[in-house]
């Protein structure tokens, strides 16, 4: 008896840090995913007044998408090597460099030195991407599907302070638009990397008692790795190709700028309010189910871009494109947790990321071309051949474990 109370004092003690942790992370979630939210937001618009060719007008938003992918196993080797709050801090200088970079390249008219500052910025959300993985390190395993839902409920704010830094500094140094709003993007970073001087997460030794864990290949031959990835990769992808697009595409339908801000605000929002009953809902009904019904979502909001380009048509579609991505990207967030041991999990992770935002990299290389070429319709019509497939690849990962061929780790 006296085992068990000891047990179970301990866990309650580790919670209470992976709660403070989360609190921590949460709020730096809100203030270095508004600092993305502003490129997000800009980017595509900056892209066609600067570009020497309108087809490329989405190119910093796929260059940012590249910069997330060469980013990931970098944080999750330095976060291995030296500890998640080092390797955080070194994309917070990003994130600050990001909005001098940018807010230069106005200054210029340098669509080249704009690239650069995506680049980089890239790099600074593939930092706070990992965020959602630092919050589940202290966590026991009943409250890691909550902590990682509080991480991303910051994204709420995120979806905010974004948009509204955007709207606010816009036409702060005319001529020069949105010049104000990259130096603002620049001091988001800053307070954020004052939050993280408050996480508490032990630096990991160099060498661990229980070694390096196995072989990364074998791990990711686990079927339910393998559904985990597609899964995250389908609801990433397709969430990250209609965003990048629809910005440009609500201007190019005749909304105004401050429309198409709203509009990606309402996404973001759509993509973190969820949280806060996500990971409550993983662990009443299942992941599974929770990330086939993202998939429906995901359908369904590029079924409503389908059918119209009034501002509501945008609005709608844009919040359910968050809701899928939310319960597909956490659930698969939570499959990849269960997919390691403990000495394990900083590869496993960033290779996951790796893939993930690999393919997101691919789909935003398209975006600006295919809507420059095939239009609105086309972007929303490659959801359903992908989405799909991810699905079918999840009832077989149901059906493997029924046959218990998929073994716990």
């Amino acid at each position: 008896m006296d085992a068990r109370t000891n047990q179970m004092t301990f866990a309650a003690a580790g919670d209470r840090l992976a709660r403070k942790n989360a609190l921590v992370l949460a709020i730096a979630q809100a203030l270095a995913g508004g600092n993305n939210t502003v490129l997000m937001a800009t980017g595509g618009i900056v892209g066609s007044m600067i570009a020497p060719d309108k087809g490329l007008a989405t190119l910093p938003i796929s260059i940012y998408v590249l910069g997330l992918w060469m980013g990931a196993l970098p944080v999750g080797w330095l976060a291995r090597r030296y500890g998640r709050r080092a390797a955080f801090q070194l994309g917070t200088l990003c994130g600050i460099g990001t909005g001098l970079i940018c807010f230069t390249a106005v200054l210029h008219g340098s669509f080249v030195l704009f690239n650069i500052g995506a680049l980089v910025s890239g790099f600074y959300a593939a930092a706070h991407m990992a965020y959602r993985f630092a919050a589940a390190d202290t966590a026991s395993e009943a409250f890691r599907p909550k902590a990682i839902s509080w991480v991303l409920i910051g994204g709420i704010f995120a979806g905010i302070i974004g948009p509204q830094v955007v709207i606010l500094t816009k036409n702060q140094m005319l001529p020069y638009l949105f010049a104000a709003t990259y130096l603002a993007q620049s001091l988001l970073a800053v307070i954020a990397g004052g939050v993280l001087m408050f996480l508490d997460i032990p630096v990991p030794p160099r060498r661990s008692a229980e070694g390096e864990g196995r072989p990364i290949l074998e791990i990711a031959r686990q079927p339910r790795f393998i559904v985990a990835v597609a899964c995250g990769v389908a609801s990433y992808s397709m969430m990250n190709l209609v965003m990048t697009s629809a910005p440009l595409a609500m201007v190019m339908c005749d909304h105004s700028v401050t429309q198409a801000s709203l509009g990606l605000q309402w996404h973001v929002l759509g993509m973190f309010v969820p949280s806060f009953i996500t990971g409550t809902l993983i662990a009443r009904f299942g992941v599974e189910r929770i990330i086939a019904t993202g998939f429906a979502l995901l359908i369904a909001a590029a079924t409503i871009n389908l059918t119209g380009i009034t501002i509501w048509h945008f609005w709608v579609g844009l919040v359910l494109l968050g809701f899928g991505w939310n319960f597909g990207f956490i659930g698969a967030t939570v499959l990849v947790a269960q997919c390691h041991h403990h000495n394990e999990r900083n590869r496993v992770q960033a290779f996951n990321d790796f893939l993930v935002f690999g393919s997101m990299a691919i789909g935003s290389f398209s975006s600006g071309k295919l809507l420059h070429v095939a239009g609105w319709g086309a972007v929303n019509t490659v959801v359903f051949p992908t989405v799909l497939a991810a699905a079918a690849l999840l009832a077989w990962g149901v059906w493997q474990r029924r046959r218990g061929v998929v073994q716990g780790v």
